[in-house]
């Protein structure tokens, strides 16, 4: 059975028609029903009651799964945690949302920094999700750039990589913000200590870029970005790997576009 997985940075509650681009995000999960879904910057404003523990009522994926449920979805479960505050006003926070059986998650932190008042700090969530009866290792993953002086990312890889369990499958899945067509920097660090990405696997594949234009973070881009990644600690059978919600295959949901990865084994 092919592994359909999908990762995108939403840019929760900072979009123009926000709702409509909710909107569509949760028509396209309904229509290709993937297995797993990593989400990046899934906010949720402070001041909301808490729905279910430390998931607010307005939090993006919450919502997102009640959309989901309204369109008849089989249920997607949620594993949810915060990371810092964004914009003042809100809980930023990573996610991963799968269809299958959860047997455990996590989150832990990957910089020096755990506080919420510090948005360099950035927490890393887990999971064991069981897919054909086999246990396999997901992280969402949001993490910082080279060459912060504070908070350099080959630190925050280097802790990501401890969390990863010593056998079994893992696929790391998210917003890496170190652009994988630089040479020496955190892609290549990534790649060095033996993952492998799926876009660089796949039989059918696209430009791979997820960011075009001025972003947070990357003020000063004038190219395109690959910084969106799905990479896994094993060599696998890739069928594709494309961008999504990118204007062309689908329509433009957030700040970055997503990549969609199907693994046939």
């Amino acid at each position: 059975m092919p592994l359909k997985l999908l990762t995108l940075n939403v840019h929760a509650w900072q979009e123009e028609n926000q709702e409509k681009k909710l909107d569509h995000l949760a028509k396209t999960i309904f229509e290709e029903q993937y297995d797993v879904i990593a989400l990046q910057e899934v906010s949720q404003h402070r001041n909301q009651d808490a729905a279910d523990g430390k998931v607010k009522a307005d939090n993006y994926g919450l919502i997102l799964q009640k959309k989901l449920k309204e369109l008849g979805s089989p249920p997607y479960e949620m594993v949810w945690a915060p990371s810092h505050f964004g914009y003042e006003v809100f809980e930023e926070g990573i996610a991963l949302l799968t269809r299958h059986p959860i047997i455990k998650s996590h989150d832990f932190y990957v910089t020096k920094s755990r506080k919420m008042t510090n948005w360099k700090s950035r927490n890393i969530v887990g999971a064991v999700i069981e897919i054909d009866n086999k246990p396999i290792h997901f992280y969402s993953c949001h993490l910082g750039w080279w060459d912060d002086t504070e908070e350099p990312a080959r630190g925050q890889m280097d802790e990501l990589l401890k969390q990863m369990p010593a056998d079994g499958r893992v696929f790391l899945m998210g917003d890496f913000n170190n652009h994988a067509d630089v040479r020496n920097e955190g892609y290549d660090y990534l790649i060095q200590k033996g993952l492998y990405d799926t876009f660089t696997l796949a039989n059918e594949k696209d430009s791979g870029v997820t960011v075009e234009g001025k972003i947070a973070g990357w003020d000063q881009n004038k190219q395109g970005l690959r910084i969106d990644l799905i990479l896994t600690n094993q060599k696998a059978n890739v069928f594709s790997s494309k961008v999504i919600f990118n204007g062309r295959n689908r329509d433009i949901v957030s700040d970055h576009y997503g990549v969609e990865t199907v693994i046939t084994e």
